[in-house]
This record gives C-alpha cells, sequence and structure tokens, in this order.
C-alpha cells in the first residue's frame, strides 16, 4: 500500500520507519530544512536521532506531489496543525482514506480531532483515528506496540487495521472514535499529575492512586461525550495512560516531573523542544467537565498548577483533603 505520512515529527517519523518496512511512504512535513536533513542523513536527528529511514521511505516537501496516488494519508501533526492540513488535504481531493494520530483538543474550540477533520476535510467519507500506548523511540526500534483505529465504519476501521499491522506493530479495530480519542487527550494530563507526584518524591502508592482515579475521571467525561466505558479500559485508555504516566519517555510526564521539583512551566517547556499535549489539553479539560457537571479533581488540580499558580504541594493537601466517598470507577 502507498501511504503518506504527514508530519515529520518524532511519532510521524516512528511511523514512517515502522510502515516504511512492509509499504511504499512519503514522509512530509511544513519545514522544508527539516526535510531536507532527514533526505540528506536518511534520519529525523532534530525529532528521532540514531534511526535510519527504510529505502522504500522517500521524502517529500511538496503536499500535492505527496498525498499523488497515495491509498492513506496518516497526519500525524500535533493537534494544533489538524485542521490546516485537513484544509489544504480536501482542497486537494482525491479518494485516499484519512487517518489522523493526534492526541488532543483543538485550542478555543476545544474539539476532538474527528469534529475538526469532519469540518475541515469533509470530502474524505473514509477517516478515522489511530492511538494507543506508544512511544516513538520503541516504535521506530521495532519493539512491539499496539494501537488502535477507530473509525465510524466498522470494516474501514478493521481494513486498515489488517493492512497495517505487522510483526512488530500490532493494531486493534473499534468504532468508539469518541472514546479513543478521548483516550489519548485525558491520560496526557493524568501523567503530569504523577509526573508531579513522582518529582515531589511521593511513591509508588501516590502514583498508582493517581492513575486509578485518573481513570476514573477520564472515564466520566468519555461516557458524558457520548465513548464507551470499555473503551477507557483497553490500549487507547488504560493501556496509554499506564505508559505515559509510568514511562522514563513520556514528556508530559517529565513537565510534571520537574513542576514537582520546583521548575517553572516556561522553562520547562523550553528546554523540552517538543510538543505536551497535556499543557494544553489541561486547559480544555476543565472547561468541559464544568460545562458537563463532571467531576475530575485530578484535572482541576493540574490546571490550577500550570495557569492559577497553585504549588504542587498546596494542590495534593486539597485532593488529600476531599469529601470521604465509596469508590466508583466511573
Amino acid at each position: 500500500m502507498k501511504i503518506a505520512v504527514l508530519g515529520a515529527g518524532a511519532w510521524g517519523t516512528a511511523l514512517a520507519i515502522s510502515l516504511g518496512h512492509r509499504h511504499r511512504v512519503t514522509l512530509w512535513a511544513r519545514d522544508a530544512a527539516l526535510l531536507q536533513s532527514i533526505a540528506r542523513e536518511r534520519r529525523n536527528q532534530r525529532y528521532l536521532p540514531g534511526y535510519a529511514l527504510p529505502e522504500q521511505v522517500m521524502v517529500e516537501a511538496d503536499l500535492a506531489r505527496a498525498v499523488t496516488d497515495v491509498a492513506l494519508m496518516l497526519i500525524v501533526t500535533p493537534t494544533s496543525g489538524l485542521r490546516t492540513v485537513c484544509v489544504q488535504l480536501d482542497q486537494l481531493g482525491g479518494d485516499a482514506a484519512l487517518i489522523w494520530a493526534c492526541k488532543g483538543f483543538e485550542a478555543d474550540s476545544a474539539q476532538l480531532p474527528h469534529a475538526v477533520a469532519a469540518e475541515a476535510a469533509p470530502h474524505f467519507k473514509q477517516r478515522g483515528v489511530l492511538s494507543g500506548p506508544s512511544f516513538a523511540q520503541e516504535v521506530a526500534a521495532g519493539k512491539p506496540a499496539a494501537l488502535t483505529i477507530a473509525a465510524e465504519q466498522a470494516q474501514f476501521a478493521h481494513n486498515m487495521a489488517a493492512a497495517l499491522s505487522s510483526p512488530r506493530l500490532r493494531v486493534y479495530s473499534s468504532t468508539d472514535v469518541i472514546g479513543v480519542e478521548l483516550g489519548g487527550a485525558l491520560k496526557n494530563v493524568m501523567a503530569i499529575a504523577a509526573g508531579i507526584s513522582d518529582g515531589m518524591g511521593l511513591g509508588h502508592n501516590a502514583r498508582a492512586a493517581l492513575i486509578t482515579r485518573g481513570l476514573a475521571e477520564m472515564s466520566r467525561l468519555a461516557t458524558k461525550l457520548g465513548g464507551q466505558s470499555e473503551t477507557l479500559m483497553g490500549l487507547t485508555g488504560l493501556g496509554d495512560l499506564i505508559l505515559t504516566c509510568t514511562g522514563e519517555l513520556s514528556r508530559n510526564r517529565r513537565v510534571g516531573f520537574e513542576l514537582g521539583q520546583g521548575e517553572q512551566l516556561p522553562e520547562i517547556l523550553r528546554r523540552l523542544g517538543h510538543v505536551a499535549e497535556g499543557v494544553a489539553t489541561a486547559r480544555e479539560v476543565v472547561k468541559l467537565a464544568r460545562r458537563h457537571e463532571v467531576d475530575m479533581p485530578i484535572s482541576r488540580a493540574v490546571h490550577a498548577v500550570l495557569y492559577e499558580g497553585l504549588a504542587p504541594q498546596r494542590a495534593l493537601q486539597e485532593l488529600m483533603r476531599r469529601e470521604v466517598k465509596p469508590e466508583q470507577l466511573g
């Protein structure tokens, strides 16, 4: 299958490398200088150093040429760039399938990626989301991973999952687009919380509590917005949550960890050099929780630390002093 991977950050490059062992892949990005470097070095030294592109992966700076005659267009930009790319693709037309691997909400509109794609690229009728627990470095290295493709059309999701699966990358299918997207977005906020806990040296017990109660928050909001609670127990919910809350490669956990050690957010983000989606997502999650009257105390605490100047120690005290109630998951 001929695939265009649109976005040459760490995750886009990793997917191009993984899929390039079985498919003809073209890698595109808006940054022409970055693409020139990748084409010359056959590596993405800026975002994913050390991993070579397979021979079947081509690099193309012109979007129209990159998507010519492809069967699948895989958008792997930050969520903030999804609408712009979708508008461009809609203008180009064609009958390729459209899948995005963005996690989070669009700023200001608070829309999930599927709503953005429906507005910005209505031409494409076969579309879905790819998500799941996956660090780019491990996927690029060929270590085993499992993901999920969700689409409203069950047969399309199944066909795409079968086409993209390989001995190194197992892909499942789902029809719960909202649940899959919410799991991928909300877990980043919980990863910041877990990082703060670890940065403060609160221990494994505290982290386990945050993960478990964080999953409850995620499930409450997901079901309120039309997702299925079962989806939050799978790869794109619990699986991704565990990975980002515990893995040393998690950018969102790293942001939280440094906050827990007393660092300031602007300096943390400057040093990071990558997008940490959970920082922007926290703002949108709190808005949605208020609008839909969903109790999300951990998300509120993260938001207060990020945007309201609340000290992590004070946030912990407020969480621990909440009213005692029966445990409910969701």
